[in-house]
């Protein structure tokens, strides 16, 4: 159950600045994935909020500006497809969550990190939670806006290659998907390391 309990635990043992950290975009057979690290304030409070897989795309638009207005600091990263071919997913989703907080506009004094087993390579103190973006509102809140940022990536993909439906399925393996593959082939944001496994 989504709360603040993790955030209220960590304050009482003296840590101020906590930063839920995320990605999304493991999964799909083309794009990048991005990741996103989110300081939230003390008063922190936003109706409806929740992991962004258990929301409506709707739902995620409306939260995206309430969480970017009372955050006290937000960092991105995306990871290219093709590095992701290069230095493999889970090496990518690494990197990603890392380059996130290091582009928060405030250093995080703590990090909570969604995962069982994820360890971010920083001098930061830190707890990898499983499950953590439906129990932590602060991993919450980072699933939220990584996922809107990439999914709005994915939009503007499809304005370049229309014949794909990225704007529909997001580069996630459905059927549609496959079955533009089988009719056109991959395109320029196809990961070819995971093309190669689904083909074998």
């Amino acid at each position: 159950m989504l709360s603040s309990k993790f955030e209220k635990a960590l304050k009482s043992q003296g840590f101020n600045l906590i930063a839920g950290v995320d990605e999304v975009g493991r999964g799909p057979l083309a794009g990048p994935i991005l990741a996103a690290a989110v300081i939230l304030p003390d008063d922190f409070k936003l109706k409806g909020l929740n992991d962004s897989k258990m929301l409506s795309a709707k739902q995620r638009e409306e939260l995206f500006p309430q969480i970017k207005k009372q955050a006290l600091a937000i960092g991105l990263a995306r990871i290219s497809h093709r590095l992701i071919d290069q230095i493999n997913i889970h090496q990518a989703n690494l990197l990603a969550m890392r380059l996130a907080v290091e582009n928060l506009q405030i250093q995080p004094d703590y990090l909570l990190v969604d995962g069982p087993r994820h360890k971010i390579n920083l001098e930061i103190p830190q707890t990898a939670i499983k499950a953590g973006d439906r129990k932590s509102i602060s991993i919450a809140a980072a699933s939220v806006i990584a996922k809107v940022v990439r999914d709005r990536l994915m939009v503007k993909y499809h304005e370049k290659y229309p014949e794909y439906g990225f704007d529909q399925h997001k580069g996630y393996g459905t059927r549609r998907h496959f079955q533009c593959l089988s009719a056109h082939g991959p395109c320029p944001i196809h990961r070819k390391t995971f093309l190669h496994l689904v083909a074998d």
